[in-house]
């Protein structure tokens, strides 16, 4: 009888127990990596096309073009947009002395001014040269970091994480920002940044070119969607 029981029980809360286990499976979703460290295979420029190219491994950024800001995509196999809503992105990247740069996400290709900055998403700070006011980790005029957490001439991790409304950030596993979005947010952005909001349908992830003297060295990239 005992026996009988146990086992009506197992049967009975068997398709709870799958399901928890693939809730955990989706959970702990594999990364994937989304630069080969060969080619430029998966990602496309909204402009500037000579400022991206492989070097020993990594992809290098520096714009050549005098006004513009450039911006590398990532858009897979089919050269469509990749859009990512909840995930985690890890890059390992490094700078030249007193370089500019920065990783976006939940953005796309609309720009705002005729420099072409992104209208739309968040940026990642890459930037700890001594005239920078928003340091290497800053959650870009929105969550600003005023002293160098690292030094970014020498290889550095920064691992981001969106899920719902909430965006974390870290530099060689030492937290920078934990930032909840609020109800209302477009009306606390100052005009210019209007399109700095998470989409309910997710955005692109892009690399910055920023300016002739900047040069930025990406030799990893790699994305895992949460759900």
């Amino acid at each position: 009888m005992k026996a009988i029981s146990i086992l009506f029980l197992a049967i009975a809360f068997y398709p709870l127990i799958a399901a928890a286990a693939d809730d955990d499976t989706k959970k702990e979703s594999a990364w994937v990596e989304i630069f080969d460290g060969a080619t430029t295979k998966g990602w496309k420029p909204n402009a500037d096309e000579g400022a991206y190219r492989v070097e020993n491994g990594a992809l290098r950024l520096q714009a050549t073009h005098p006004k513009n800001r450039g911006h590398l995509f990532f858009v897979g196999d089919d050269r469509e947009l990749d859009r990512f809503k909840n995930f985690e992105l890890e890059v390992i990247a490094r700078g030249e002395p007193n370089s500019n740069s920065g990783i976006f996400f939940h953005t796309d290709m609309a720009t705002r001014d005729k420099v072409l900055h992104l209208a739309n998403g968040y940026e990642i700070q890459l930037n700890s040269s001594l005239k920078e006011k928003r340091k290497t980790g800053s959650l870009y005029d929105v969550v600003d970091l005023t002293e160098a957490v690292i030094d970014d001439t020498k290889w550095f991790t920064v691992r981001i994480r969106v899920e719902g409304k909430r965006i974390q950030a870290w530099l060689n596993d030492k937290q920078t920002i934990d930032y909840t979005e609020p109800e209302n947010v477009v009306s606390q952005r100052s005009e210019k940044r209007k399109g700095r909001v998470l989409r309910e349908e997710g955005g692109a992830i892009a690399l910055q070119a920023h300016d002739e003297d900047s040069v930025f060295y990406f030799r990893s990239i790699r994305i895992r969607e949460l759900p």
